[in-house]
């Protein structure tokens, strides 16, 4: 990348940049990419802390949460929220617009309305019909035409777009720093007969009761057995829900700095990925697998992908508690296939490094401005602020 054209960039991130989630990590990760490989990217997105934003983050206004897929999501939208996307348009000057979830009502959306020339638009959800927020109905297809390319993280997320908006997309996983979890130190705290758990475990389809179901018959033959959970959430109700002999084997680390992370996943004995669904990549296990550790994940399609059918980890049948607690104990008690699954799955994950994702994605780039001058205001983008209950203002 060192050697092509620099750019004049402009990411949105749908969701609130303050909150965990993977397209956020995905946008901050591919912004300071491109960043440190000379090209000028601004990130539009809500906030809902301005203070301690980076200094390439604009902040869009503060989000509200709504159910989504599963989960919470963060978002942002109406007529205020489109003024503010359309100034920072109109002073970005932006050779290319990369767009993150165009298709749910948040600023992605409103910045696909609000534009015209060469925009990029990024796919992360998978999930069922009934389930996605497509809300906006017979108006979204003609925006999303809109795009000069179009981008899926994952075969699971492609699928999804072409059943909602018969439409098809470029497959380019998510990035990470592989060669940081390479890079991670065991750490004797974190060592031993370890599962480790990454993830907002207070959301049911990230699968943590799954797990605690499975530690019971896990503990009678492997009796040294200790689960570590690390992420956001309130452990008061997760606590009531186990049984208080196996208490003493569960700790709640919180959250960890990305170097912690690097050396968590470098010294736990196995990771376990129980998540029910609603899953389109899997980027914490695209870190584990980077970081060496072995892997359990249930059977998702998203994950099976990822995980090559079984080649670079392990895999047990989705919510089956009883699967898990087998597949676990037999990884546990098997030093040599959790010695071949480590190494398979740290050259697996080179595919996800940055270093290659960002040529993916750069490439696209190129593809999108071909015939295309910079990006500007779609010159009926002022519609669009009438028909969300006011007009735009000019900027």
């Amino acid at each position: 990348m060192p050697n092509l054209k620099k750019l004049k960039i402009g990411l949105v991130c749908p969701y609130g940049w303050d909150a965990p989630g993977g397209v956020q990590n995905h946008v901050r990760d591919l912004a300071e990419y491109l960043i440190e490989h000379g090209h000028r990217v601004s990130v539009l997105a809500p906030t809902a802390n301005e203070e301690i934003l980076p200094d390439y983050v604009v902040s869009a206004g503060k989000p509200i949460a709504i159910p989504y897929n599963g989960a919470v999501a963060r978002v942002l939208f109406g007529p205020i929220a489109f003024s503010r996307v359309r100034q920072w348009i109109a002073q970005g000057e932006f050779d290319v617009l990369h767009l993150h979830e165009p298709a749910i009502p948040s600023i992605s959306l409103l910045a696909c309305w609000a534009a015209e020339g060469p925009m990029v638009g990024t796919f992360h959800a998978a999930a069922k019909r009934q389930k996605v927020i497509f809300a906006i109905g017979p108006i979204l297809e003609p925006v999303i035409e809109k795009l000069s390319v179009r981008i899926a993280v994952s075969e699971a997320s492609r699928l999804t777009l072409t059943e909602h908006l018969d439409t098809d997309a470029i497959v380019i996983p998510n990035g990470v720093y592989a060669e940081r979890f390479r890079n991670g130190s065991a750490q004797e705290q974190w060592s031993g007969e370890t599962i480790g758990f990454i993830g907002r475990f207070e959301e049911p389809r990230k699968g943590l009761s799954v797990l605690l179901e499975a530690l019971p018959i896990v503990a009678r033959f492997v009796p040294n057995v200790r689960v570590l959970v690390a992420g956001p959430g309130d452990t008061e109700e997760i606590y009531k829900n186990i049984h208080p002999q196996l208490r003493s084997r569960i700790s709640f680390l919180g959250r960890l700095t990305e170097e912690d992370k690097a050396d968590f996943l470098s010294s736990v004995s196995v990771y376990v990925a129980p998540n029910t669904g609603g899953e389109s990549f899997g980027i914490i296990l695209a870190e584990a697998m980077a970081a060496g550790a072995p892997v359990i994940a249930s059977d998702i399609p998203a994950f099976v992908s990822l995980l090559g059918e079984g080649r670079y980890g392990s895999l047990f049948a989705t919510e089956d508690s009883a699967d898990l607690a087998k597949k676990i104990i037999d990884l546990l008690r098997d030093d040599p296939t959790r010695k071949r699954l480590s190494v398979a799955a740290q050259e697996r994950s080179k595919f996800f490094d940055w270093d290659t994702v960002a040529e993916q994605i750069f490439s696209v780039y190129e593809m999108a401005m071909v015939g295309s001058g910079t990006v500007g205001l779609a010159s009926d983008s002022r519609s669009w602020g009438r028909l969300l209950g006011r007009e735009g203002e000019s900027s």
